[in-house]
């Protein structure tokens, strides 16, 4: 199946606190294979447990950091095709800074009514510019992530699903390690 990447949620901040030693033991302890963390905020390269489909791996892994770890989150796992797919359908990419301008992995694909939601209680409430992906949404933190009101509580309450955000420094930095 290959080498993936594990995107967790809420991982080191707002209490969910793990060190990465204790996140690639727990995964290592359960059979995934060549585990290592890039950044302490829940992003895990690995290669998949023999006979695990690729399907069943955001559950797996979420159980596993639930059971062993004392953290309840969720885990969206990528492919190296999947993750640059996600790179080059942001169109924000090369035009915006890659510390503010992120892809929000989603996971599920809300529909386009979920889309136009977003965008109408957004309006007015900042500068971002937001546009949807496959299974994510693509956002420019024009002036900054800190300080804006477009969180992802705020994004997951319109879209119906739960996502984490990566800005495009951090994703070109996987991209490399997962090649």
């Amino acid at each position: 199946m290959g080498r993936h990447l594990a995107l967790l949620g809420s991982i080191n901040v707002g209490g969910n606190r793990i060190t990465m030693a204790d996140l690639v033991g727990a995964l290592t302890r359960h059979g995934f294979a060549d585990v290592e963390t890039v950044v302490a905020s829940g992003n895990i390269l690995f290669d998949p447990p023999t006979g695990v489909l690729g399907k069943e791996l955001p559950d797996r892994i979420a159980d596993i950091v639930r059971s062993e770890l004392g953290v309840d989150t969720f885990a969206l796992v990528l492919s190296a095709a999947e993750l640059e797919a996600a790179i080059a359908e942001n169109p924000f990419s090369g035009t915006g800074e890659d510390k503010f301008v992120h892809v929000h992995f989603l996971t599920a694909q809300p529909g386009p009514e979920r889309f136009e939601r977003l965008l109408a209680d957004h309006a007015g409430r900042g500068d971002e510019r937001i546009a949807p992906g496959t299974r994510a949404l693509h956002i420019d933190y024009v002036n900054g992530v800190g300080t804006s009101k477009l969180t992802a509580a705020f994004i997951e309450r319109r879209l119906g699903c739960q996502g984490t955000a990566r800005n495009m420094r951090s994703l070109k930095r996987l991209t490399e390690r997962l090649a």
